[in-house]
């Protein structure tokens, strides 16, 4: 009798589990295309709060289906990425309405661009998660250096924040302007447009502003995978977990932009929360080879994590309540700014 349950393996999981997943992204995009969306308008704010709350409620039901299928350990390691995800992503809602406000994308296209965003989002998000599976079934020292820079990370952010982005010098954007023909204006919701060449007076493929935002996301997101992609591997190392989380994180976070995006303001001092996070997850692994532990466990983890984020919410919303910028003004101590 031949043996089919290898076969039916992916990754360490069952390939149902992974088609369900898939199945569930797929049926949502569709969703959220041509039926919560479709047309061209802006979505204002207690729309994008309540699509959230539906993201959020279908993410943490699926940590319900993994509890039943994989076990509490299995699910707590979920939930856990799950948030660590999208409170790591609230740092690319910045940046996503600087890269929206540099080309003048109005709010009413703004979801067309998130929604195609997403979509590369999830392949290469797959992608690199398949390289850093692979790296860590290979060579288990690499958990230790994803968590040095997680550390590293976390210590730079804290102490020397960012640095300012000047998105007309920046590089890559340079070379995909000297590579690609484009236009300065919009035409409508279109990535591309035929327009006459000046030097052949043929019609020539154009990029427009709204591509540009596109790949401009596209390579945001890669960057700050560099950072969430570790931050889970040293979470939980099976792959199905580290893809379901980081994939259900994202699709929420950008029903959350709409309204993130206009309060923004108010989450300003949030950074010292994830740096604080960012060093947690990262010392981890060397606070469980210290104590003698095989790993930290799971549920403390998920304890903790949100404790930071807890915090954190708390302190920049005190900070940057209504009148606290007069109050300190009048007491003579530091504007919150």
């Amino acid at each position: 009798m031949i043996e089919l349950l290898p076969a039916a393996d992916f990754l360490g999981q069952p390939a149902w589990m992974w088609l369900a997943f898939l199945s569930v992204v797929l049926l949502l995009l569709a969703l959220d295309l041509g039926v919560l969306n479709r047309g061209n308008r802006e979505i204002g704010v207690a729309k994008s709060l309540k699509l959230s709350a539906f993201y959020v409620t279908l993410g943490l039901a699926f940590g319900g289906f993994v509890w039943s299928q994989l076990g509490e350990e299995a699910a707590v390691a979920y939930v856990t990425g799950f948030v660590v995800e999208k409170s790591l992503a609230m740092d690319n809602v910045f940046v996503i309405a600087m890269i929206f406000g540099f080309f003048a994308i109005p709010r009413e296209l703004q979801h067309r661009v998130l929604f195609w965003g997403v979509l590369g989002v999830v392949v290469l998000r797959a992608a690199m998660i398949g390289v850093g599976a692979t790296l860590v079934s290979e060579f288990g020292w690499i958990l230790y250096v994803f968590a040095a820079f997680l550390i590293a990370t976390g210590v730079k952010m804290m102490f020397w924040g960012e640095a300012e982005t000047d998105l007309s010098q920046n590089a890559l954007l340079r070379f995909a302007k000297r590579r690609l023909r484009t236009t300065d204006a919009l035409h409508g919701d279109r990535f591309f447009v035929r327009l006459p060449d000046p030097a052949t007076g043929k019609a020539a493929l154009y990029a427009t502003p709204m591509f540009l935002a596109l790949l401009m996301i596209e390579i945001a997101d890669v960057i700050f995978a560099v950072d969430s992609v570790p931050a889970i591997f040293a979470i939980t190392t099976d792959p199905f977990i580290v893809y379901t989380s980081n994939i259900f994180a994202i699709l929420g976070l950008r029903a959350l932009y709409f309204a993130l995006a206009a309060a923004m303001a108010r989450f300003k001092h949030l950074k010292h929360a994830l740096a604080t996070l960012l060093v947690f997850i990262g010392s981890k692994i060397f606070v469980a080879d210290l104590l003698g532990w095989q790993k930290f466990p799971a549920e403390w983890s998920l304890g903790i994590t949100v404790a930071i984020l807890a915090a954190g919410f708390g302190y920049s919303l005190w900070r940057t309540r209504p009148g606290a910028e007069r109050e300190n003004l009048n007491t003579g101590a530091p504007s919150p700014g």
